[in-house]
This record gives C-alpha cells, sequence and structure tokens, in this order.
C-alpha cells in the first residue's frame, strides 16, 4: 500500500495512562469519607474542579494536583489540615514516578509500522511531562516526530497537517478519545483509527461523528498491522 502519515496518540493509547490518574482518585475518596463525604458527592465537586482547572493549567498532573488540593479545602473548610495536603501530594508523586506500562504489541507493532510509514506521536499535555513519558517508554526511535500540543481540536490537526506537508488522504490520527482524537482529526478532513478503551477518561468520551475522511475501528493496537 501506499506510504502512509499516522499521528499516533500516546496516552491509553501506547501506554496505561488513566487507571493510575483512577488509583489516586480512589486514594483520595478514602480521605474525603473519612470527613463524611460520600464518594460519589467527592468525584463530583473533583469532576467540577478539573474542568475548570484544565482551562487555566491545561492537561497534566500539575492540573490534576491542583484540583484534588482544592476539592479538599473546598470540602473540608475549617477542617483542612496540612498534614492532609501533604498525604494528597504524597498519592500524587507515585503518578510521576510510575514508568509507562506498554499496551501489548506496541513496540513491536511500531517497529512494524515505522519500517513502512512515517510515523509521528501527536499527544496533549505539559511538554516535560508527556516528553518525560516518551523517553522512558523506549519508544522515541520510532517516530520522525513529536508533538505535545495543549489541545486537540480542527484547528491543531490543520495545522499539523501544514506543518509536516501531510496528504489528507493519506494520514490518520490513531487514538483511544473520541473527543480529542477522532472527532476533530475527521473534522479537519484526515482519516483515523479508533481504538477503544474501557478506562477512557470520562472528559474524553464524546458521540463519534463523520468526516470526509475513513474511520476504523479496531480492538487493539497491534491490529494495526492488519491495516496498515
Amino acid at each position: 500500500m501506499p506510504r502512509e502519515t499516522l499521528l499516533i496518540d500516546a496516552d491509553d493509547t501506547l501506554w496505561e495512562n488513566q487507571i493510575h490518574f483512577e488509583r489516586v482518585i480512589e486514594g483520595f475518596l478514602e480521605i474525603i469519607y473519612r470527613l463524611g463525604f460520600s464518594p460519589p458527592y467527592a468525584r463530583h465537586i473533583l469532576n467540577e474542579t478539573e474542568r475548570r482547572n484544565i482551562r487555566q493549567f491545561g492537561f497534566g498532573v500539575r492540573s490534576f494536583h491542583t484540583a484534588l488540593e482544592e476539592t479538599y479545602l473546598k470540602l473540608a473548610g475549617n477542617m483542612a489540615r496540612r498534614e492532609v495536603i501533604r498525604q494528597i501530594g504524597g498519592l500524587v508523586s507515585e503518578l510521576t514516578a510510575t514508568p509507562p506500562t506498554l499496551f501489548e504489541g506496541v513496540a513491536e507493532t511500531l517497529v512494524y509500522l515505522a519500517a513502512r510509514h512515517r510515523l509521528i506521536l501527536c499527544t496533549k499535555g505539559e511538554a516535560a511531562e508527556q516528553a518525560g513519558k516518551l523517553e522512558r517508554s523506549g519508544l522515541q526511535a520510532h517516530f520522525q516526530a513529536v508533538e505535545i500540543v495543549a489541545e486537540k481540536d480542527s484547528r491543531t490537526y490543520r495545522g499539523l497537517v501544514k506543518t509536516h506537508r501531510i496528504v489528507k488522504s493519506h494520514g490518520w490520527m490513531v487514538g483511544n478519545s473520541p473527543r480529542s482524537d477522532i472527532n476533530p482529526a475527521l473534522a479537519a478532513g484526515l482519516n483515523a483509527v479508533f481504538i477503544p478503551h474501557a478506562k477512557t477518561w470520562e472528559f474524553e468520551h464524546d458521540e463519534l461523528s463523520s468526516g470526509p475522511g475513513k474511520l476504523l475501528v479496531i480492538p487493539a493496537f497491534r491490529s494495526l498491522r492488519d491495516y496498515f
């Protein structure tokens, strides 16, 4: 087949991500429960705080950490204690210390794809944080370019098409997020490969839309070898 350009997402596409955040949230909710607040209510407040903070701080551990602290202070009020703030910080520190856990077949599939097509990592979040994950993953050598962006929307994808001179009919966005990976890429005229993940962050959920390009839905990253 002709040489394609594959823009490939990182978090929850190449390696596990959201499950680590959920583990921290579980520990946080245990702390909040001891204050007398139900986990569902505390999670609701946390979600609202995260949504607000994303607009100011973007995506990543720093924004998440701030949301946890703000949620605790809001719920605890005059009962807030510095030792709990430190405890929350300890939970968050596990996120930065956890090495990327690659999905089965990712490394071998990237070797296969890189020999046949142009691969560009396309992920969003804080630049240093995402670059650090990529370096620890050992996958960087498979990509001809790395794009770490603040947001993935149709404007972002149109910019990437221009920067990397991607022929849209031969360009694909590969990822697990309908909101960030699939729908805006299709809107920008690219093709897309959707790889569902059971633990995709709820803020990334959306109904799959259509566009001028093709949409493939596959069960796992290693299945890319069946199409490319």
